[in-house]
């Protein structure tokens, strides 16, 4: 059986650097991304818009493709679209890394942001483990985009897996982290890990 791949490979209008594409996102955080509008009508924080909404994006995409394509160690990449998709699973893989296994939501979300934040090797960098799948960018200021796109990246991804691990929690009680989400924090995506 074949890994998932994106639904957003025959987007040909997005601009790439090097061959990382800078896809549109619905996001909040600052950052060199087209913002999608928010999907109507409005769904909880845990959630994500159905495929064919304008709203959907390629996060949407990471996060509910993660748990199936974890059990893969080779892919095909077919796209760039591919290629942020494999970029968003090793991310979650490691922002689910740092998640406290007994600490409620508030350390979990500062944990997973912080993990966010933290110094990040981008594809060219002697420390980003896919250097062959992945071309640098050409000059500084191409490189100074492309770490700003990722950035913008891993912290609506850290945003978007605290809602989906901590769902169902209200604020009002002490909760724990999902245990279905959690069970997935040993596996590694092509054997890999960023």
């Amino acid at each position: 059986m074949p890994a998932y791949h994106s639904i957003f490979l025959q987007d040909t209008d997005v601009r790439l650097i090097a061959n990382f594409p800078l896809l549109p996102l619905r996001t909040r955080t600052r950052g060199p991304a087209y913002t999608l509008p928010s999907p109507t009508p409005a769904i909880a924080a845990h959630e994500s818009p159905d495929p064919d909404s304008e709203s959907y994006d390629a996060l949407d995409e990471v996060l509910s493709l993660y748990r199936a394509n974890t059990f893969f160690r080779n892919f095909e990449i077919k796209g760039p679209a591919d290629r942020l998709l494999i970029y968003g699973i090793l991310c979650v893989g490691e922002l689910l890394g740092k998640v406290p296994r007994l600490g409620g939501g508030r350390e979990g979300e500062k944990a997973l942001m912080n993990a966010a934040l933290d110094q990040f090797a981008i594809p060219g960098d002697a420390g980003f483990p896919l250097n062959q799948a992945f071309e640098a960018p050409r000059d500084r200021q191409d490189a100074e985009t492309l770490r700003q796109y990722l950035s913008q990246v891993r912290q609506e991804l850290a945003i978007r897996l605290h809602a989906r691990l901590y769902a169902g929690n209200s604020s009002s009680t002490p909760s724990k982290a999902n245990k279905w989400w959690l069970s997935f924090t040993k596996r590694k995506f092509m054997g890999k890990s960023l």
